[in-house]
């Protein structure tokens, strides 16, 4: 397929497209603005910075991803456009940023869908400097326009597997033709270097991924800590859940209950279970599934009302004798992680792909994973290699590894300490990107 088909293809399929979008937005809820105008490229106040540099993350994870490379740039005394697809994304973007945004260093906007017209708007509204675009967001008329407009694109963190080069080789050369316009390209391990360049990218470069540069908030590692002291007993996190997964961990608690009764031991005197939804809008579906099956549990979000106190938190929660913390907040997980002594790390039990581990193992706490974690393949295989990492193949069997881990303090400390240093020895991404990214800045500053 060329990019002439491409664009027919797309006009002809775009009332079905923007058609799941709108359900997709009625669905997950908030404000996408399916139809408003930006999604066009369309504007109806003039861009408010001046040659930014321009960062694609278009959803939660990819947000999360970008953090530490966006700290850099606004650092370093950059402006940065930030743009998304969904509204998970833009609202995360919106707090972790919020500085940022209100001091005007950095705006944030929705990416057009990729009809000609829109990009060339886009790009011509905003006229960013550079554009860098987050792990693997390539869009052949936006990568086609700006190099039109001599506007530098990197793809930056960027993971590439088997499928997605599979899905990329049958799409032809449209594909290939935007992969081939990238000005750079930083891969995140050899092996997805090598798959991006089958699919048409010239000259790779390996710089690692940005997720082991996080900077975790110290804030919220101390609250989490001082959960952990003044609770009566240890906490499992369950994370970042996709939908199904939920079940099988409340199925996997329900049948440790039983088995605990059974030896005349209540699970609530052990083990606070903490779970937490990655979507915020299955956050009341989880709270009702957990009511269903009967299990004792409080919602994250009640905390709010004791001034976020550790130790009045933790007492609440013993005094009520619950056996689960719903986790229905975001951005906290470095919180959760903090408080935990063991991560389970979901996505990871359906066929997802898997979710970061990263954050769990910088944050020092011992981790386990499904068996579905093709998206973070490498970096899990390296954990699990380094000891900072178990799999499982079910969640029954993640909850029943999680407390016998938590009779093991020395395993525990040991695999606390592999996490933290396998982190550690992989940092130097973002500093790697900035560098190319810097050069290519002032490349198109010197005169022609």
């Amino acid at each position: 397929m060329n990019r002439f088909l491409y664009n027919v293809g797309i006009y002809l399929l775009s009332p079905l497209l923007l058609g799941w979008m709108g359900w997709r937005a009625h669905r997950v809820g908030g404000h996408w603005g399916v139809m408003s105008g930006p999604r066009f490229g369309r504007y109806d106040e003039p861009a408010s910075l001046h040659h930014p540099v321009w960062v694609h993350a278009v959803s939660l994870g990819e947000v999360r991803a970008a953090q530490p490379f966006i700290d850099a740039l606004l650092a370093q005394g950059d402006q940065v456009l930030l743009t998304h697809m969904t509204v998970t994304g833009r609202a995360e973007g919106a707090r972790m940023f919020a500085h940022a945004l209100e001091d005007g260093r950095m705006q944030q906007a929705w990416l057009p869908y990729d009809f000609p017209g829109s990009v060339r708007r886009f790009l011509a509204h905003y006229q960013p400097c550079v554009g860098v675009l987050i792990e693997r967001e390539v869009w052949p008329n936006i990568i086609a326009q700006a190099r039109r407009m001599r506007i530098p694109l990197l793809l930056a963190s960027a993971r590439f597997s088997d499928n997605s080069l599979r899905q990329t080789i049958r799409l032809g050369s449209v594909m290939r033709e935007a992969y081939q316009s990238l000005q750079v390209v930083y891969a995140q391990t050899l092996q997805d270097a090598q798959r991006l360049e089958q699919a048409g990218v010239v000259g790779v470069r390996v710089s690692g991924n940005f997720k082991f540069d996080v900077s975790l908030p110290r804030e919220y590692i101390e609250r989490g800590r001082a959960f952990a002291q003044a609770l009566s007993r240890k906490m499992v996190t369950i994370a970042s859940t996709r939908e199904g997964e939920d079940e099988l961990f409340i199925d996997a608690i329900q049948k440790q209950i039983r088995r605990a009764q059974s030896q005349g031991v209540s699970l609530e005197e052990r083990v606070l279970f903490c779970l937490v939804p990655r979507h915020p809008q299955r956050f009341d579906d989880v709270a009702k599934k957990l009511e269903s099956a009967g299990l004792s549990y409080m919602r994250r979000s009640e905390f709010v009302q004791t001034g976020e106190t550790g130790a009045v938190n933790a007492r609440i929660i013993t005094q009520g004798r619950q056996l689960v913390l719903l986790g229905d907040s975001l951005g906290e997980m470095p919180r959760y992680y903090a408080a935990s002594h063991v991560a389970i790390i979901a996505g990871s039990f359906l066929p997802f792909g898997g979710q970061n581990l990263i954050e769990a193992c910088a944050t020092g706490v011992p981790v386990l994973v499904g068996p579905h974690t093709e998206n973070f393949s490498q970096a899990v295989f390296d954990a699990i290699q380094e000891g900072a990492a178990l799999r499982v193949p079910t969640a029954d069997a993640a909850i029943q590894q999680a407390l016998t881990l938590l009779d093991e303090p020395q395993r525990l400390a040991r695999m606390t300490q592999a996490g933290t240093q396998w982190v550690s020895k992989h940092t130097g991404a973002v500093a790697r990107v900035l560098t190319g990214l810097n050069e290519l800045k002032a490349e198109r500053k010197r005169p022609s």
